[in-house]
């Protein structure tokens, strides 16, 4: 089943159709506390008169577990839920992802609609059909592909989000300027992410996500060309899981101007999209060492996310606990480490490989040298 994402206007009544043309015989909706008062009230007379159930977890990648997943069931089992239920997915990419899992599992499989309420989501987690659940330390290790019957994209929602979760959702944005077009990227690179227009940034994500939407069709479960959309994750997650191990967080100094945002990140929390920002650096770094991307513009991406993103704190003395890391990486196989690569904008290579030398180099780059 093909998911059909609509980029709103108006997302009472786009949410309204999704609904009526899906079938549901009880609506419930999952949704994260801060989600659930930030987000929900923008939504929550349409959910009146369907009388549909809420179901609240809490919020942050801690929770994507294995034990949230049981209580989503539980509550659905205990609201009735049927084969026949419709549950509406309003969040962030944790609950995006645990809920399109929780949705594909329950009674073998229930439809379901995203409604990405970050940018993340907007752009990565709600699109695609990738669901799933961290587990063992790792992230996403437990999962399934499914798609969701509709995804709601609309940037009212990001009204309430703060300037590091607008730069996270940002990350996943360049990277698909990076493996698409120099135009998009070069539109990329020059946004003003920290006081973001947000009637630009809905036309620009639009044209994110199709770019996602055209890979994902053409290789649905990640078999090929799929695999492009995993640029600068395999040392992003590797420098995510690495975070989450540390006893206070993962340090990050970051230029950060202060908008009027609601929703705030957790201190010392190192994003998602943060992590991929500077594995974008680590990974054109090897791009231009092996394939040949343009110095150039390695230079001008790695300033931008300098500028943008800061530093991530980690020394040469970690660089042990990162390889491994990266070994864990669903995308390799055996103990090779699995890269995908470019020899310029929009120019793929995937399956390739990097020796722990030329990793150590790029984690250098990333922590000294742009």
């Amino acid at each position: 089943m093909q998911q059909r994402v609509i980029i709103s206007q108006d997302i009472e009544h786009d949410l309204a159709q999704a609904i009526a043309e899906t079938e549901h015989d009880r609506v419930f909706v999952l949704t994260d506390d801060i989600t659930q008062e930030c987000c929900l009230p923008k939504v929550a007379a349409l959910f009146t008169k369907h009388n549909a159930t809420t179901i609240t977890i809490r919020h942050d990648d801690t929770n994507k577990t294995l034990a949230t997943l049981a209580d989503v069931w539980t509550a659905l089992q205990r609201g009735g839920a049927t084969r026949h239920s419709l549950l509406v997915n309003l969040g962030g990419g944790m609950v995006t992802d645990l809920g399109g899992f929780a949705a594909a599992t329950f009674k073998r499989g229930i439809n379901f609609i995203n409604i990405p309420t970050t940018l993340l989501a907007m752009v990565d987690a709600a699109v695609g059909g990738k669901t799933g659940i961290n587990f063992g330390g790792l992230k996403n290790e437990v999962g399934a592909f499914a798609n969701a019957r509709y995804v709601i994209v609309n940037t009212c929602f990001l009204d309430t989000l703060d300037t590091a979760n607008l730069c996270s959702g940002y990350a996943e944005m360049l990277k698909h300027s990076l493996i698409s077009n120099a135009q998009m990227w070069a539109e990329h690179v020059n946004f003003d992410i920290l006081q973001p227009d947000l009637a630009e940034l809905q036309r620009m994500v639009a044209a994110s996500i199709a770019v996602k939407e055209h890979i994902v069709a053409d290789d649905p479960h990640e078999h090929g060309i799929r695999k492009a959309l995993n640029f600068g994750h395999t040392i992003g997650h590797a420098l995510e899981e690495f975070s989450m191990q540390q006893p206070g967080g993962a340090v990050v100094s970051a230029r950060l101007l202060p908008l009027a945002r609601a929703r705030t990140a957790p201190k010392n929390t190192l994003l998602h999209g943060y992590a991929v920002a500077f594995g974008l650096i680590g990974e054109l770094y090897i791009s231009a060492r092996k394939a040949g991307f343009p110095t150039a513009r390695l230079h001008q991406t790695a300033r931008f996310i300098r500028e943008n993103y800061g530093a991530m704190a980690f020394t040469c003395d970690d660089y042990p606990t990162l390889l491994n890391l990266m070994r864990h990486d669903k995308k390799n196989t055996s103990d090779t480490i699995n890269f995908t690569l470019l020899h310029d904008i929009g120019d793929i290579r995937i399956n390739q490989t990097a020796t722990d030398e030329e990793i150590r180099e790029a984690l250098d780059f990333i922590r000294e040298g742009y």
